[in-house]
């Protein structure tokens, strides 16, 4: 009886460690035939809820990005361009500070080949991807493409399905993906519904404090006053006067909307962000916010005919509704010189949003410029408390001038990591950035004068606020220089592995002499070993338990695990002082030496890179397969944790602590 209660007990605990392997995407296969000599290899995988594949376009120094490969071409087919995908979604990922490009619920993947030996009958294609959800895992698929002779007259059309598919699934042309025939620089993008929501409430957020701030320019704000003063004495009712107002804020609000209509209808609605990693695209528009930033500085005004402006004028003379549709866009003609520089920027940086991303942009842009129009329209009494026009108003133009060449640079750099040029690394751009700012400071507190402003015998309290503001954020980005992450402003320079000093300017202490051998420093410079050998003989050495790290290079939970786990004081000391650190990178593409090459018996795949070892480790002795998990063993490699063998991501600091603890309290010197 007890023999039958133990077999049963041993029968579930395998089978509860077998569930841990996980498969969130399950594949079929089929060939489509084009022509007698050429076909689409077509792998379509579903994807289980909350997990996400990642594209093939995925940026350098981002999550791992999938990668379509086949063997054995030469002599036997063509490889025709990168294969297709289906649509991807984006994200900015603060972790690896680049734009994400993955897949949820399905994904397809459409290899064109070029058969030239016509004797063959099958291809075999290596599909590399990585899956996450709270753990990642890197997938290695291979998948055997049969390749049919068939006639001419037959139906080239018809897709022949594959019988080596790995799991299959329903999939009709109906719910299909579309396939992006794209590459990097022209990808079809879409981002999920709440997400899309989110990027357009603040795309209309910061258009409004854009519209506001026009609204406090030289070109604009005087204008009130004059419009106010033009309903009051032109209507004969109170109730006539608020009418037209409402009419002329409601014209304001349809011209700007209308340019931002005519932005997505002339271009597409994701034409412009398709150009958001095209190079050509960040220069241009480099160079045009650099152009808008000198206007505002006051080297030059940016202005419309003025024979638009008459003819407009005229036509507002008409009176009725459209003479103030009229009245509304003389306003947007004669301020354009103020406006122009904001609305071009809002433009360039929704539009590169894609979607109605132009449309909302203008919407939230007017509806600041023309809600004070209508106000001070139906409450004349209102106008009292403004403040008079004065030299202030050029302060405000001159400061959007620094804030438009600040954000010029974020394009330069743009184009620059595109290209992985390195000529504007991360030092470089902060350098320009506290050089922009603490400048303006200093225009803030009157040490420089441009050419439109007035004599200033001294200075308001509000300015010297705005000065004391910026200085403090001058101040905030130097330490950026020395390697401080800066986390303000992360969207916005290059990630701090793309600089001149990865570590800052003063690096570490530490040296590598100072290292164990076949050991290295990793995040917060902890002495890390990448081999589980030399490792273990080090902890023998020094008599110290293991703790294994099975992560990935470009794993996004392994890193917000170093950055907001590892760094906890209690936690970093523990790792420094009272384990040996092992980290396994499950998704190294180095290959390993031929002789050390194998077939796993635990799945049957061929293992022929470094990561394809540390995985096949992990399903092997954890019977698990996700990154990060951390294992903590002794010198013979047996789990030290009881109760909870392995953990993985967790952003609970404490629960990570006690773990470790609760390990190593289990470590014995076995003399």
């Amino acid at each position: 009886m007890k023999k039958a209660l133990f077999l049963l007990l041993t029968i579930l605990s395998l089978s509860t460690l077998k569930a841990q392997i996980l498969e969130p995407v399950k594949w079929k296969t089929k060939t489509e035939k084009i022509s007698d000599t050429e076909f689409y290899l077509v792998m379509e995988g579903t994807i289980e809820k909350d997990w996400h594949v990642y594209s093939q376009f995925t940026p350098e120094n981002g999550p791992l990005a999938a990668e379509v490969s086949i063997d054995n071409a030469k002599g036997n087919f063509e490889i025709i361009g990168k294969a297709k995908e289906s649509t991807y979604k984006k994200q900015f990922n603060d972790v690896f500070e680049v734009d994400e490009y993955y897949f949820e619920k399905s994904v397809t993947f459409k290899q064109k080949v070029k058969i030239t030996n016509l004797n063959i009958t099958s291809i075999k294609v290596n599909l590399d991807y990585q899956v996450c959800k709270d753990a990642c895992i890197n997938e290695n698929k291979k998948f055997t493409f049969a390749i049919p002779k068939i006639p001419a007259s037959d139906n080239l059309d018809q897709p022949i399905t594959n019988s080596d598919t790995v799991a299959s699934t329903e999939r009709t042309p109906e719910n299909n993906d579309t396939i992006a025939t794209k590459n990097i620089e022209s990808a079809t993008v879409s981002s999920p519904k709440k997400e899309d929501e989110k990027g357009l409430w603040a795309i209309f957020f910061l258009a409004f404090l854009g519209g506001f701030a026009a609204l406090l320019t030289p070109c604009v704000f005087p204008m009130i006053p004059m419009t106010v003063s033009f309903f009051t004495k032109q209507s004969k009712t109170p109730a006539q006067g608020k009418r037209n107002a409402i009419l002329y804020g409601i014209s304001i609000i349809g011209i700007y909307v209308i340019l931002g209509l005519a932005i997505t209808k002339i271009f597409g609605a994701d034409a412009l962000n398709a150009l958001s990693t095209n190079v050509w695209f960040n220069i241009i528009f480099f160079v045009l916010l650099v152009v808008f930033a000198i206007s505002f500085l006051g080297a030059f005004e940016i202005m419309l005919p003025n024979s638009w402006a008459n003819k407009v004028d005229r036509q507002a003379d008409r009176g009725g509704i459209v003479g103030i549709f009229f009245m509304a866009l003389a306003l947007a003609i004669v301020s354009f010189s103020c406006t122009g520089p904001i609305v071009g920027t809002l433009l360039v940086d929704s539009a590169s949003k894609g979607g109605i991303a132009p449309i909302v942009g203008m919407l939230g842009f007017s509806s600041a410029l023309a809600l004070p129009f209508m106000l001070f329209a139906m409450f004349p009494g209102w106008m009292n408390s403004l403040p008079k026009s004065g030299g202030w108003l050029n302060t405000v133009k001159v400061s959007l001038g620094f804030l438009e060449l600040a954000f010029a640079f974020k394009f330069l750099s743009n184009a620059d990591l595109v290209l992985q040029l390195h000529w504007f690394e991360r030092e470089s751009f902060l350098a320009i950035w506290i050089a922009i700012f603490g400048t303006w400071g200093i225009y803030l507190l009157g040490k420089i004068t441009l050419p439109h402003d007035s004599p200033l015998s001294h200075i308001s309290v509000g300015r010297l606020l705005l000065a004391v503001l910026v200085f403090s954020f001058t101040f905030y980005m130097i330490p950026g220089l020395f390697g401080a992450p800066l986390k303000l402003i992360s969207a916005f320079p290059p990630p701090q592995t793309y600089s001149e000093s990865p570590k800052g300017f003063f690096g570490t202490t530490a040296t590598n002499e100072n290292l164990p051998k076949g050991a290295e420093f990793g995040p917060s410079n902890l002495v890390v070993f990448t081999d589980y050998e030399a490792g273990l003989a080090y902890a023998k050495e020094v008599k110290k338990p293991v703790l294994l790290d099975f992560t990935g290079h470009a794993c996004v939970n392994c890193r917000k695990m170093e950055n907001n786990v590892w760094t906890d004081e209690n936690v970093l000391k523990i790792l420094k002082n009272e384990v040996v650190l092992i980290s396994l990178y499950a998704d190294d593409k180095r290959p390993l030496p031929k002789d050390q090459q194998f077939i796993s018996k635990s799945t049957g795949s061929e293992i022929e890179t470094i990561g394809d070892k540390w995985t096949d480790f992990m399903i092997t002795k954890y019977k698990t397969n996700t990154q990060p998990l951390y294992v903590l063993v002794d010198l013979d490699g047996n789990n030290l944790n009881t109760i909870t063998p392995t953990t993985s991501y967790d952003p609970d600091v404490k629960y990570y602590e006690n773990w470790l603890k609760q390990g190593i309290s289990n470590f014995k010197i076995i003399p």
